[in-house]
């Protein structure tokens, strides 16, 4: 049936390392996931060629698909936890694969957005429910470890981006960026097949919450867009303000709507939960302050004369110590060291990787370490703040605490690409070097703020209620 869950077959099942495969298939998507959204920038001169279109049109082929996902994540998340997060997990991989076909195939500019936005739902219905996945299928006592190699997952594909990006682009052309995904996408689906365990605990879910998804993507979709135009894209200050407005008003809609609805799209006591509060909050500055370096040292190595290959190349030194990290740190810090504290040690570490930015010359020599020991400090803080989160969320939630995780990621995503944008703009008039001590500043400040989240968290107990089971 195609609204039933299959089981595993029992040879797996049985397996004492099937936890593992699970694992390992959820990883195809949190690879993918990343590989897409930093690959796709790789493509921006070929269409405007192809297309004769201007970059503010070319960016809508990021903007379209970003806006989207983090508009789906909760109520994808939320549709999971009421019908089976591997029933979702698997209808999105057929989806972003269909959708990732369909672009390689796009006639014209507008039809690649479009094609775009539906990749993007699939994305949603992937993403949603990787977090949620983990959490369930490990063993408690592994779930950290667990997390930490889907974030390596996610970091592997970050980095093999903008190699794997320009090398399809210089070759085969850019449709290619977006066939690479279809292969991929089949040895997941049947991956995930075999290898997911169906959904134990569900949510029922009696009205879907349209309202609520309206007002959600309303907001998200004018905040984004204020913080793009802010950045330097041709739009008069008014407008600017009513996006802000318009999000505001939203946002506000959406905490009323949610407070009111008989089945709201997502449960607000949740975030009374000061381990799921705070640790959301810093989700979103550990994830802004990973995505920062990739807008600022490609601008600042340029301007130097560096090649962009040459950047590349430095750039990988963060999400190589994030990557090292996340699949080390249970190994070489002490077991006895807790979630909260592992949390704290990493906000410290890459607050002190981003202070350096303001003080040291930006040159490939200081680069190096500083991005390699940001990604170390990353590396060390995403998994235990995503086991945090997880473990104080009731297991038949984990769907949209899942989505909420993600959600976070893709605003931090956004947030760090555009508030650099916005310093660089900002600062045009006083070179690059003003820019990236202001784009430093900025991070260090986002830091300082996951710093918090991680010593305040864990302050008070989760309600027994939202206790995970």
């Amino acid at each position: 049936m195609l609204t039933t869950e299959r089981a595993r077959p029992d040879g797996i099942r049985s397996r004492p390392n099937a936890w593992w495969l699970a694992v390992a298939a959820v990883c195809f998507g949190a690879f993918m996931g990343q590989l897409d959204a930093s690959i796709v920038t790789l493509t921006y001169g070929s269409l405007r060629t192809e297309f004769h279109a201007p970059l503010a049109a070319v960016e809508w082929v990021s903007l379209a698909y970003l806006l989207t996902l983090v508009a789906l994540l909760v109520p994808a998340g939320r549709l999971a936890d009421a019908h089976g997060r591997k029933l979702l997990y698997l209808y999105g991989f057929a989806v972003f694969t269909l959708a990732s076909a369909a672009c390689g195939l796009a006639p014209s500019l507008v039809t690649l957005v479009a094609f775009r936005v539906v990749q993007a739902a699939g994305a949603a219905m992937m993403q949603a429910n990787s977090v949620a996945l983990v959490a369930t299928s490990a063993p408690r006592a592994r779930m950290r470890r667990a997390l930490g190699v889907q974030a390596a997952a996610q970091a592997l594909g970050l980095a093999l981006g903008p190699t794997v990006g320009g090398a399809l682009v210089s070759t085969l052309g850019w449709r290619w960026v977006f066939g690479v995904n279809v292969p991929i996408g089949l040895l997941a689906l049947v991956g995930g097949h075999y290898l997911l365990p169906r959904t134990r605990a569900r949510t029922r879910v009696a009205r879907f919450d349209w309202a609520g998804l309206g007002l959600l993507g309303l907001a998200t979709t004018s905040a984004l867009l204020g913080v793009s135009a802010a950045s330097g894209l041709p739009v008069p200050a008014w407008a600017v303000a009513l996006l802000f407005a318009v999000a505001a008003v939203a946002g506000w809609g959406f905490v009323r709507r949610q407070r009111l609805a008989a089945t709201p799209l997502l449960d607000l006591d949740l975030l009374r939960v000061p381990a799921v509060a705070f640790g959301l909050a810093g989700a979103l500055s550990g994830y802004l302050v990973l995505f920062g370096p990739l807008v600022l040292v490609p601008v600042v190595m340029t301007a130097q004369g560096s090649s962009d290959l040459a950047a590349g190349a430095v750039l990988t030194a963060l999400p190589a110590g994030f990557a090292l990290a996340a699949t080390g740190g249970d190994r070489l810090l002490p077991h006895s060291l807790t979630d909260a504290k592992r949390c704290l040690a990493g906000a410290v570490v890459f607050s002190v990787a981003m202070a350096a930015l303001l003080v040291l010359p930006l040159t490939t020599a200081a680069l190096v370490p500083i991005l390699a020991l940001a990604g170390l400090g990353l590396g060390t803080f995403t998994p235990a703040n995503n086991t945090m989160i997880m473990e104080a969320i009731p297991a038949h939630c984990s769907g949209t605490g899942g989505g909420l995780v993600n959600m976070t990621r893709g605003l931090g995503t956004a947030l760090g690409v555009a508030l650099v944008t916005l310093a660089l703009h900002l600062a045009a008039g006083g070179g690059t070097e003003a820019g990236a001590r202001w784009s430093a500043l900025i991070l260090v400040g986002v830091s300082a703020v996951a710093v918090a989240s991680a010593w305040l968290g864990p302050d008070s107990e989760p309600p027994a209620a939202h206790r995970a089971r």
